[in-house]
């Protein structure tokens, strides 16, 4: 005969299941970040096989300006939660306003690289593997960055029309950890590309 010693709550408190949208999300960014360390590892290890110019050395300057407004933006998104929940709709908005600019101001920036390094330097997709593989990692972020800008946007149009409130937190934070994961990744592909990859 077995007996079964129940285990004492020392807090008291129930426990409760996670959100199925953070359980989704996490499962989401496990997923992505697999496909993140792929493309690292092919931009490292092609990191000076190219048989021909320009290189990384050559034509990459350092974007200090744009990487500070994306992880600025983690910031604000934070500070966007925290007002939603405390139902701060107006500071809210203001600060979820503030995110997408600044996402939208490192979108612009890589653009701005983009074009320079393509009609001025000469560097595209098809020139060598350095172009091959920076496109394609940059280009992987730039756009997990543009479908988050995308989400915050229509988050804020929603916002703007009186449709959010502290009932919508949780959702809202979901979004949240998606922009926190794409701001880790850059700091991961900043210091592969223009710092190790120089």
């Amino acid at each position: 005969m077995s007996t079964v010693a129940a285990v004492a709550n020392p807090t008291g408190d129930e426990w409760k299941q996670p959100s199925r949208g953070m359980v989704g999300m996490a499962c989401l960014i496990a997923a992505e970040s697999a496909i993140f360390v792929i493309f690292v590892v092919a931009y490292i290890y092609y990191t000076g096989k190219s048989l021909s110019g320009p290189t990384p050395r050559e034509v990459l300057n350092l974007p200090i300006f744009s990487t500070i407004c994306l992880l600025s933006s983690s910031i604000t998104v934070h500070f966007a939660v925290h007002e939603l929940q405390g139902s701060r709709i107006g500071r809210f908005i203001a600060w979820l306003a503030s995110t997408v600019l600044l996402g939208g101001i490192f979108i612009a920036s890589t653009a701005l690289e983009w074009y320079e390094l393509i009609y001025h330097d000469g560097l595209t997709i098809r020139t060598n593997l350095f172009g091959t593989t920076f496109y394609s990692l940059v280009g992987l972020h730039a756009s997990h960055v543009i479908a988050g800008l995308i989400m915050l946007g229509l988050a804020l149009i929603f916002a703007l029309q009186g449709k959010v409130n502290a009932h919508h937190t949780e959702r809202f934070e979901v979004l949240s950890v998606y922009w926190h994961f794409v701001d880790a990744v850059w700091v991961v592909v900043f210091t592969v590309v223009y710092v190790l990859g120089r």
